[in-house]
């Protein structure tokens, strides 16, 4: 059956229609998620003046389009509780995914006391941590839904949350703004190797 023909129920009222289709958690839930994409944009179009790079202007700029048909999606199958006209899209970032490892000696971080002090390597911290909290609400809301179009919706839009973090952070670190340690290799050989495949099917375990 398709999800928008199925028929749920409420013991107390009886029948509910598609659009009523929501638990009390999904909604406080959705309703987090398309008020933390509104701040998003907001952030994304408050900082844009003060963006110097033109690759990182233009990542802002392909971010917050799709960020803005995503946020349409998850409303329309919101207050529709049905599919919504637009499905969900595929994010796909432009470059490459190279990252360089190690620490530099760099000068301590600390709040800024002006505006001006405002640059490219906190507008695209302030992206990434957006992106990152925008992920975390989305699983939430995911996990809390009851509407099944829903629930896909937000599950679906994840990976691209994913994604466009991704983005940033390759940006960040290919202008030394984010430095990725490493462990020592003997070390990091050993976490490598600390599992083995897991083998064998649950009727046959011994219960011994």
């Amino acid at each position: 059956m398709n999800q928008n023909e199925q028929t749920h129920t409420n013991m107390h009222t009886g029948a509910v229609s598609p659009k009523m289709n929501h638990g009390a958690h999904e909604v406080l839930d959705v309703h987090e998620v398309l008020s933390g994409a509104v701040g998003t944009m907001n952030e994304y179009m408050m900082l844009r003046s003060h963006v110097k790079d033109q690759e990182l202007l233009n990542i802002l700029d392909r971010q917050y389009q799709f960020m803005q048909q995503e946020y349409n999606t998850t409303l329309d199958c919101f207050q529709s509780g049905k599919d919504p006209a637009v499905p969900t899209q595929v994010y796909n970032m432009t470059q490459d995914n190279d990252f360089v490892y190690g620490l530099t000696s760099t000068a301590p971080k600390k709040p800024m006391q002006s505006t001006s002090e405002i640059n490219d390597a906190f507008i695209s911290g302030a992206m990434l941590g957006s992106l990152k909290s925008a992920a975390s609400m989305k699983t939430m809301a995911a996990l809390e839904s009851t509407n099944p179009v829903v629930r896909r919706v937000l599950a679906d839009s994840i990976p691209n949350c994913i994604e466009m973090a991704y983005e940033l952070s390759i940006y960040q670190n290919k202008n030394h703004y984010y430095q990725v340690p490493q462990f020592a290799q003997q070390d990091m050989m050993q976490m490598m190797q600390s599992y083995a495949p897991a083998t064998g099917t649950p009727g046959n375990m011994s219960t011994h």
